[in-house]
């Protein structure tokens, strides 16, 4: 199987400016996430970015970058700018790994790819894990996946989805004591494969509503009747960096690996 990955890694973000650059472990995050693309077994692992700083510094640890506009809305809209400049062929699977990642298992990448390629009629995949918790069902930036009988997304929402009739009734103010016994809930990981040419599709597609609302730019392509493939993740997918707090626990848990 051969596949490649890349990385956006925006500079500016808005609830942790400069992330790409943040110190984890003596490095930059960017190098971790970059390092668990190169163990995936990809063929090709690009970095995307907007800024002339971090692609200096990518290229400093040996890295493969491209520079891209500082306009797009998504890590997708960014690809597309790398698939074009880069000259990727139509079938070609790319896999979009969050520069934010640094503990995202190699195994991962290769699996989220592994299902693209073995499953020729769909054009994106992504991977989810259990939800074991109330607390994270209703926390609205743990992002949950409903799916077919195929392994195909439903949709995606960032409310408690389904919502449990029978346990779920008398929710007010305060949070339910259990999950429902009768139905598995799954987060949603933000790791995505596609083909290179359904990029190319997907960015002329203009925002639907349920993206506009939910804030998932994924929503675009169920919008669009297309399909996604969601593979339960073979392992737990790590903690992720979208603030400060996050930052903290991973530069405590890769000091906690060094002991």
């Amino acid at each position: 199987m051969s596949f490649a990955v890349i990385i956006p890694a925006r500079l500016e973000s808005s609830r942790l400016p400069g992330k790409p650059l943040a110190i984890i472990h003596g490095k930059p995050m960017v190098y971790w996430t970059w390092q668990q693309a190169r163990k995936s077994g990809a063929h090709r692992v690009l970095i995307a970015t907007e800024s002339q700083k971090v692609a200096d510094i990518c290229h400093e640890f040996g890295a493969e970058v491209c520079l891209t506009g500082d306009h797009h809305q998504s890590g997708t809209e960014r690809i597309a700018e790398v698939i074009e400049k880069s000259v990727f062929s139509p079938e070609e699977i790319i896999v979009n790994l969050q520069g934010d990642e640094p503990m995202m298992p190699a195994e991962l990448i290769h699996q989220v790819a592994q299902g693209l390629e073995e499953n020729p009629n769909i054009p994106m995949a992504t991977l989810c894990e259990p939800i074991d918790s109330v607390k994270d069902l209703f926390n609205p930036n743990v992002v949950k996946v409903s799916r077919d009988v195929n392994d195909c997304a439903i949709t995606f929402s960032r409310a408690p989805m389904p919502w449990a009739r029978d346990t779920f009734m008398d929710y007010q103010s305060a949070l339910p004591d259990t999950l429902p016994e009768s139905f598995s809930y799954y987060r949603h990981i933000g790791l995505y494969a596609y083909r290179a040419g359904f990029v190319q599709r997907y960015i002329e597609w203009p925002e639907c509503q349920l993206e506009q609302v939910e804030k998932l730019e994924q929503l675009r392509v169920l919008w669009h009747d297309e399909k996604i493939l969601v593979k339960q993740a073979l392992m737990e997918a790590g903690v992720g960096v979208d603030t400060h707090a996050d930052l903290e626990k991973v530069r405590e848990l890769f000091a906690a690996k060094t002991h």
